[in-house]
């Protein structure tokens, strides 16, 4: 009996290459031109690496971009909302030529991969914020990002993994999708719950999470991003200690920790919609979503000549707009969609209530 649900695609990628072609790489890659990657380019590597990204098996190249963009879906059909692409200072591409390698490089110039180029383009990136962020604001960090932090030139290409990256902090909690199936199926977890944050855990994040995992019967797995979050995010380091002073307060053997190197691109529904894809990918069977899974903060600096008021998420995205697009796109996933309403503290009843409860009984 198969104990988890099917990744999306169909197959778990695995872009590690064996010792002998990683050596070979290693080699050649003295004749390879290098590009240095970004935060949020490293992050994107390591998923599609270990297949976290599956079906994804390189950047993408235009005709996935473009569908992307517009449809939510990859050229061949399968759904996928976020665009996760390469890109390149404009100087770097000029030299570039389709079936050419490059060295991809984190900050200290080790190799993690080699990347075969396939596509060369100049996105819009207007009409990609508009599409992915339905915004051009730049109150919006991820349209902010975009704009200055992105480079004018996009490259899909085929990616041969050399090595994972190496975590020398809280080594025992990074793990690839294969690790937590194979932890999983070790442990006989049949059901299992993804609740993913950027923020420190509070206790009725804790009890939501215990009556999810109560309601279907199963396993909760912790699974915090730990790479490009919101702006205003406490530390990861800081946040990782929280989540395992919290993980104390868990029954015995219900609860697993697991660090998620995910680059967060605030795109709210979209988003929701791609943290799930991942969560089915690690072998999860059901995501808690609140009511603004992976909105803007609450308060975005305002950018040059925008007004500063005004700044809540709502502006971007209608409150419940994820469980929306989720619902939408049920019948493309595999994992199932547990969705939270917004809570509420009531004094008299010394608790949190749900806000229908709260006006339905005038508290």
């Amino acid at each position: 009996m198969d104990y988890f649900v099917v990744p999306h695609g169909g197959t778990l990628v695995d872009l590690l290459v064996d010792a002998d072609r990683a050596e070979a790489l290693k080699t050649e890659s003295r004749d390879f031109p290098s590009l240095t990657l970004s935060q949020r380019q490293l992050c994107d590597l390591e998923l599609l690496m270990n297949g976290a990204f599956s079906p994804l098996t390189g950047f993408m190249g235009r005709a996935d971009y473009e569908s992307v963009v517009d449809d939510l879906r990859l050229a061949d059909g399968t759904l996928w909302p976020i665009p996760i692409v390469l890109d390149v200072p404009e100087k770097f591409a000029e030299k570039l030529e389709t079936g050419q390698k490059i060295a991809l490089r984190d900050g200290e110039g080790f190799m993690p991969a080699v990347l075969t180029v396939g596509d060369i383009w100049r996105p819009d990136k207007a009409r990609e914020a508009e599409k992915v962020y339905s915004t051009t604001s730049d109150r919006h960090p991820g349209v902010r990002y975009l704009d200055e932090c992105v480079h004018p030139v996009y490259i899909s290409g085929r990616i041969e993994g050399i090595q994972a990256p190496v975590h020398y902090d809280f080594e025992s909690l990074w793990d690839s999708p294969e690790e937590l199936r194979a932890l999983f199926r070790k442990m006989g977890w049949r059901r299992v719950v993804a609740f993913q944050t950027s923020k420190p855990m509070h206790r009725l994040q804790r009890d939501i999470t215990l009556q999810a995992a109560k309601d279907i019967g199963g396993h909760i797995l912790l699974h915090p991003t730990v790479g490009m979050t919101k702006p205003g995010d406490l530390h990861y380091y800081a946040r990782v200690h929280c989540y395992q002073a919290i993980r104390q307060h868990f029954p015995h053997n219900l609860a697993m920790l697991s660090l998620l190197p995910l680059a967060m691109r605030m795109a709210g529904p979209r988003e929701a919609l791609w943290h799930a894809i991942v969560s089915q990918n690690y072998g999860c069977s059901h995501m808690i979503v609140g009511p603004r899974h992976a909105y803007p903060p609450a308060t975005v600096p305002a950018g040059a000549g925008s007004p500063a008021n005004n700044d809540s998420p709502h502006i971007f995205y209608p409150d419940y707009a994820a469980h929306d697009l989720l619902a939408e796109h049920a019948g493309d996933l595999h994992i199932e969609i547990l969705p939270q309403e917004a809570m509420r503290y009531v004094p008299s009843r010394d608790r949190f209530m749900p806000v229908s409860k709260i006006e339905a009984q005038g508290l």
